[in-house]
């Protein structure tokens, strides 16, 4: 099966003067299949930011190819949504719940009836279906996100990619998120790439963890998580092959 996602030989490079340039990405090549749930991890500094911004469309690669569902990646596909960490500046404060998750639908040409309806099912199925006339600033940081991502999934994309989506919020509410992640994954049958420095919430999410070196990047190893589904948070984090995977991952990322 064609991968969903293909990376290869992937190179960025930031020019940050006439003769100072920094090579965030060197040579970074993985597939990601249809319903595969991927977390990247790395050191701090390793381009993981970067590289979602290339395989999303929204940045161009120095040299190598990126390409979603067999058609190299020129600018951000209409089937991809994009959640970035801080949810405070990618929802608009003046407008309400529903409002901010009807405008990419109402960019698209969505009719009216079929925005209602997308904008009352997303937020049901993130646990928020009574929030539709409240405006950000009313809301939890928890909650803002869980709308943030509710906004993502209303145009039905084929690939959601998260870039540290919970780093802001606190660990019960993290907690929260992760499971209603691994939930809509589920229910929307959507594949997911999640950049993510938290490595025991990577091997809690993800079926596989592309790990990164330290900048200039390379993929280091490719890891394949084997827990079983559905995942619990204290039945799985208790599990003596997720510590394993934990103190593996440790030390592929922490490595010089």
């Amino acid at each position: 099966m064609e991968p969903i996602v293909s990376v290869r030989k992937l190179r960025k490079v930031y020019v940050l003067g006439k003769s100072d340039e920094r090579v965030a990405l060197e040579d970074v090549s993985f597939d990601v299949h249809k319903g595969d749930f991927v977390c990247v991890v790395g050191p701090s500094g390793a381009g993981k930011t970067t590289l979602l911004r290339c395989i999303s469309g929204l940045m161009p690669p120095t040299s190598g190819d990126a390409y979603f569902e067999g058609q190299e990646l020129t600018s951000v596909p209409d089937r991809i949504g994009v959640v970035f960490q801080d949810y405070s500046q990618s929802l608009y404060p003046w407008l309400s719940i529903s409002r901010n998750i009807a405008l990419p639908l109402k960019v698209r040409g969505v009719d009216k009836a079929t925005r209602q309806a997308r904008i009352e099912e997303v937020l049901h199925s993130v646990g928020l279906p009574d929030v539709g006339k409240r405006y950000p600033w009313q809301l939890s940081g928890g909650m803002q996100q869980r709308v943030a991502i509710a906004r993502a999934l209303a145009y039905q994309p084929d690939l959601l990619l998260l870039d540290e989506p919970f780093a802001s919020v606190d660990a019960p509410t993290r907690f929260g998120l992760e499971d209603l992640i691994l939930r809509v994954r589920t229910e929307f049958d959507v594949t997911v790439v999640l950049v993510t420095h938290d490595i025991d919430e990577a091997v809690y999410l993800a079926d596989r963890v592309v790990v990164l070196s330290g900048s200039p990047s390379v993929v280091r190893e490719i890891v394949d998580v084997p827990l079983p589904q559905p995942r619990s948070q204290a039945t799985t984090r208790s599990d003596e092959r997720f510590v394993q995977l934990r103190q593996s991952l440790l030390g592929l990322v922490t490595v010089q």
